[in-house]
């Protein structure tokens, strides 16, 4: 039986739905709150949670972008049973450990494993997934030990998360750039901006398409 939103919850869907098909990653509450002229993200918390008590969505507490999409074209991507897949249309996919300075993110060195996973969980289909070190994304719903799918590429868009290179170590932030500087954000207040001075030290590895999560929910 298809659940009956209000008008008002639809249009906080479709906001979901078209954050995360540009960036690979769902809106915060402020964000929400600022596009449909809520003068706070109360009001935008509120709509999430009854979208969340009618099956449309799943919040997960503590994270600020903690939003899964549970639509009926979505709800069976979001079971974890189905992310490690043993599907005949599986994507096998490498898991990238620890990165050693000056080698290629994909050297067979930094392979842990692979393993068969769903197209349909990404926005776009990835090439490889990394394992998450660290809480500086913890906001953007990116936890430690995560997988995050990531795509190659050789350009990215403002607002994305992406994985880059930066002299001898790879991160994951959310890409900020103007004509003149190039500034890495974290997602956790505890992190300071990464200010990239110096250009030709940055190198794109790809952007986040999506999130595989290994651990429970707390």
């Amino acid at each position: 039986m298809t659940v009956k939103l209000t008008a008002r919850q639809q249009q906080v869907l479709d906001i979901i739905r078209s954050e995360i098909e540009r960036t690979g990653f769902p809106p915060t509450r402020a964000e929400i709150a600022q596009v449909l002229g809520f003068k706070s993200a109360n009001a935008a918390e509120d709509h999430l949670k009854a979208l969340a008590r009618k099956g449309a969505i799943e919040l997960t507490a503590g994270a600020s972008r903690g939003i899964r999409l549970l639509g009926p074209d979505t709800r069976e991507s979001a079971a974890p049973s189905n992310a490690l897949a043993n599907l005949a249309d599986a994507l096998l996919l490498p898991i990238i450990g620890r990165v050693a300075a000056g080698s290629p993110i994909l050297a067979t060195e930094h392979i842990e494993r692979e393993i068969g996973v769903t197209p349909s969980l990404f926005s776009q289909t990835p090439d490889y997934l990394l394992r998450v070190r660290g809480l500086s994304m913890k906001d953007a719903g990116i936890f430690d030990g995560d997988l995050l799918a990531v795509k190659k590429a050789t350009e990215a868009r403002n607002g994305q998360i992406v994985v880059v290179r930066i002299g001898d170590d790879v991160t994951v932030k959310r890409l900020s750039r103007s004509s003149n500087q190039v500034v890495l954000l974290p997602e956790n207040p505890d992190f300071e901006p990464i200010i990239v001075t110096d250009p030709d030290s940055l190198a794109l590895e790809g952007i986040a398409v999506g999130l595989i999560r290994t651990s429970p929910l707390h």
